[in-house]
């Protein structure tokens, strides 16, 4: 049985030996994206094959490679975490507001700060820039974060006047809703600045909310724009249902493309405006033989129901995909779904230009194959790991490296923080 005291030590001294090992991580990181050894593992990026490899979700690869290629220009920081000095997550604050020239003063200041404080600090002092490197910080995104409760978040950053436009546009698909739903709309309610009435700004209000707008808008341009090739006709959104896994036989669940559970409710108003496709099984049985290379509807709606994005290793792409007949048609192949697969552009080139090769085994299993004949296996093998802090201790002591519970301990003395004063002194230190 370990005493408090000895789980203390134990959790500070694993910390230490864990940042010392991250730093060498990202130095073999860096060093590696560097020499381009991603691509020839059929990766479209370093991020891409660290998600593949070591099975970090895609977000945490690429902040993965930003840090370690950022502590290559931030000699300082890079040692101080080398010598687990610095904790990962605070050398991650650090990179994203040092430069050679103000990485010392930063880094004495995270020796003092709990992670917490430098975290906060950081943001404050990447605010207080100069205007013009506040603008490189914040770059024009969309981003999609799913709620727990089912529903979806879109964080949209834009320049103001793209700002005011997604607006407007937004406003403006309010009114044509609304109209649709009320004959009898006023000229008032419909010439009103930007498209917003008071009324429709009233708690109770029938007005449709914004995000009916954007959902509307979205419907209209898709249904009309020529790009999208449908022809007038309304979107697909697919919605799969299937026997639900946790339920009794016969009890049947909804969702989407990407694993997105959707509600019965949900599932119900859908299916009062829409086209239902049956599919059987994986739709293996789905051929038309040598009569055409060209992928039809029903083919291509069974690949999607299979293979839900791109197939090569790793690949999280599920858009902008393209049905690759394994054994070429020019080559005999056929046009069935046990021929096709699914790529992504990046990989269906390197399918074609690159030399790489796919087979499907007996199994049904799809094999990749590298140009230099190396198999390249779906699930990457992972290293067992006996005893880890034996195993840490011993590779720091083969890297001369003394550390220790106190090595990363915050010099912090209790006192509360003035984040204010301390975002100013540091604008004025470091400009």
């Amino acid at each position: 049985m370990f005493s408090v005291e000895d789980l203390r030590r134990e959790i500070a001294d694993l910390a230490a030996h864990l940042d010392a090992a991250t730093h060498r991580l990202l130095t073999c990181i860096r060093q590696f994206d560097e020499a381009g050894g991603w691509y020839a593992e059929g990766a479209d990026s370093c991020a891409h094959w660290l998600a593949w490899r070591i099975g970090l979700d895609p977000a945490t690869a690429r902040e993965k490679v930003r840090v370690a290629r950022a502590l290559g220009k931030l000699p300082a920081i890079d040692e101080a975490l080398r010598l687990g000095k610095l904790s990962y997550a605070k050398a991650r604050a650090l990179t994203r507001v040092a430069t050679p020239e103000t990485e010392a003063k930063l880094l004495e200041l995270a020796v003092v700060a709990t992670g917490a404080q430098l975290e906060r600090l950081c943001r404050g002092y990447r605010r207080a820039l100069a205007p013009e490197q506040a603008l490189a910080i914040e770059e024009r995104s969309v981003r999609r974060r799913d709620l727990p409760g089912g529903m979806v978040k879109l964080e949209i950053v834009l320049e103001p006047d793209e700002a005011d436009l997604v607006l407007r546009a937004l406003d403006r698909a309010r009114e044509v809703v609304h109209g649709r739903e009320q004959t009898d709309v006023s000229a008032e309610t419909q010439d009103v600045d930007q498209g917003v009435s008071a009324e429709a700004s009233a708690p109770g209000s029938n007005w449709p909310s914004r995000a009916d707008g954007m959902v509307a808008l979205a419907e209209n341009f898709l249904a009309g724009n020529p790009a999208t090739g449908n022809g007038g006709e309304r979107f697909q959104v697919m919605v799969h249902v299937d026997q639900d896994p946790l339920a009794p036989d016969g009890v049947v669940s909804a969702s989407l493309d990407d694993g997105t559970r959707v509600s019965a409710e949900t599932f119900r108003r859908i299916a009062c405006d829409c086209g239902v496709v049956a599919v059987a099984g994986d739709g293996a049985g789905l051929n038309i033989g040598r009569r055409a290379r060209s992928i039809p509807p029903a083919i291509r709606r069974a690949l999607a129901l299979r293979d839900h994005g791109c197939r090569f290793p790793g690949c999280t792409h599920t858009r902008f995909l393209h049905g690759h007949h394994i054994q070429h048609w020019l080559h005999g192949g056929e046009t069935s779904v046990t021929n096709l697969a699914l790529l992504c552009t990046f990989h269906h080139h390197l399918v074609h230009e690159g030399g790489w090769t796919i087979a499907r085994g007996e199994d049904g299993e799809l094999a990749f194959t590298a140009p230099d004949g190396r198999a390249l296996p779906a699930e990457p093998p992972r290293q067992m790991v006996s005893d880890v802090l034996e195993s840490l201790h011993e590779w720091a002591a083969d890297r001369g490296l003394d550390l220790g519970p106190d090595s990363n301990l915050p010099q912090w003395d209790g006192t509360r923080p003035d984040y204010d004063w301390a975002v100013g002194a540091l604008v004025a230190k470091l400009g």
